[in-house]
């Protein structure tokens, strides 16, 4: 077999027979590990860029349809890691500020060929939509995002997502969920998910279901420390890793004071379009559909504009108390074109047509940024490009940070034995958010068949 496929499933029992005689089986830098999905395979630069530059074009449905396809290509079919420790990086990846697709792609390439792999995995895989998204901001005014065209593609793309979703969340809780507590806690987290929307619930339901299973199994014997399970590499020191943490909070620090005293107006607007973004990306959990409220927020500015409720007719409830009816409007719709009460950088529907459109983009939802920032340059005179690297990089760049950082340390912490006794609870809810997620994005793609055949 070529590289970056498990080698024949015969060889790799015979090497565990001879290792059982005593001769072992091969050791040593660039073999197989063997264990419970073993052998793992071997994973050069080459293979990490095969993978990722195809998968960069045809990643589509969104974070949890990544999710569901990098489970099928990288566990099922490549064997480049088991899948506990594929769920591992995932639940990382929901505890962590960003965005979880795009972490967990970076920690593939990371966990087999270090900081450089996980580079090339990472931007391979931004890459096609970071670009495409760019130059639809770039030529935002002149396409109409309202052609069938568009609508049926959005639509078609999401019926193919919920179906790589569905068949990670069945693959996946079939082998993790194996008796009735985790089996509750997965369809605890799936329901939770579903119902509420709440930033701070991914990492609630993850953490209850490890504290679950801490109380459970706290009699029982710890099982042993995981093996390497496919894990080549943790990227940079635990030294290096704190030092990136730090860099992290110091940036947010810095730009959020900058911002509060520097005027919004020549080269400081780039660092006001950097500081939004990035102060977004350095709050919200969970993925791209998170992040969208607080991305319209920040683009586009409200005001309220009320009136007098006894001037109503009846019945009007707010009317019988005498109290103002107020409504929260756009501030460029209350003022003249220009006019410097003016703070939003674009238009409501400027921000829903690049969210329509970044729907059926491959990569993660995230890259929208790339569009919002080139819309918002060119809207104050400035260069498109500017933007979308104020915006891209300030988006994306705390869950990168953060990822490097945290790994080094994770891949101490998994060995410790409360971290064993917790494992079983972190990945039942991990693979409850998956169930939750092929719900929602059924009726997402429900939704857009609808509106494409009504529209």
């Amino acid at each position: 077999p070529g590289p970056g496929a498990p080698r024949d499933a015969s060889r790799g029992l015979a090497g565990g027979a001879s290792g059982a005689g005593g001769g072992g089986a091969a050791a040593g830098a660039g073999k197989e590990e063997e264990g419970d999905a073993g052998p793992y395979a071997e994973v050069g630069f080459g293979d990490i860029f095969r993978q990722f530059v195809l998968l960069g074009w045809t990643a589509f449905g969104g974070p949890a349809a990544h999710i569901g396809l990098f489970q099928k290509v990288f566990i099922e079919r490549l064997k480049w890691m088991s899948s506990p420790l594929f769920l591992e990086l995932f639940a990382l990846g929901q505890c962590l500020p960003g965005p979880t697709s795009t972490q967990v792609s970076f920690a593939i390439g990371l966990i087999k060929k270090g900081i450089p792999g996980g580079l090339l995995s990472g931007m391979l895989f931004q890459y096609p939509g970071l670009v495409m998204m760019s130059l639809f901001g770039w030529a935002a005014d002149s396409i109409d995002f309202d052609l069938d065209v568009v609508k049926g593609l959005v639509a078609g793309l999401s019926a193919v997502g919920v179906a790589l979703v569905v068949g990670a969340a069945v693959s996946l809780s079939i082998k993790v969920c194996p008796d009735r507590e985790t089996r509750f806690l997965c369809l605890l987290s799936a329901v939770l998910a579903y119902m509420y929307q709440a930033a701070w619930l991914f990492v609630a339901v993850i953490a209850f279901g490890g504290l679950v299973t801490c109380v459970r199994d706290r009699e029982k014997p710890v099982k042993e420390a995981p093996g390497k399970e496919g894990i080549e590499s943790l990227g940079a020191s635990k030294i290096t890793g704190a030092i990136l943490i730090i860099i992290w909070a110091a940036v947010l620090t810095s730009v959020i004071i900058l911002r509060n005293t520097l005027p919004y107006e020549g080269v400081n607007r780039g660092l006001y379009w950097f500081e939004s973004f990035y102060r977004s990306g350095s709050i919200i959990f969970g993925g791209g559909q998170v992040v969208l409220p607080l991305l319209l927020n920040e683009v586009t500015q409200y005001e309220y504009v009320c009136q007098d409720s006894s001037a109503l007719p009846s019945p009007t409830p707010a009317a019988a108390t005498g109290s103002n009816l107020c409504e929260r409007v756009p501030d460029y719709l209350l003022y003249p074109k220009g006019d410097p009460r003016i703070k939003s950088w674009m238009t409501e529907q400027q921000f829903l047509a690049g969210l329509a459109i970044s729907q059926g983009m491959p990569g993660p939802l995230f890259n929208f940024a790339a569009y919002l920032g080139a819309v918002t340059a060119l809207g104050a005179g400035q260069n498109a490009v500017l933007g979308v690297i104020c915006t891209w990089f300030g988006l994306f760049g705390p869950g990168i940070l953060l990822i490097f950082g945290v790994l080094p340390f994770w891949g101490s912490f998994r060995k410790l034995p409360i971290y064993r006794m917790a494992l079983p609870g972190l990945n039942a809810s991990a693979v409850g958010l998956v169930v939750a997620a092929a719900f929602q994005l059924y009726d997402t793609a429900r939704r857009a068949r609808c509106l494409f055949l009504l529209y």
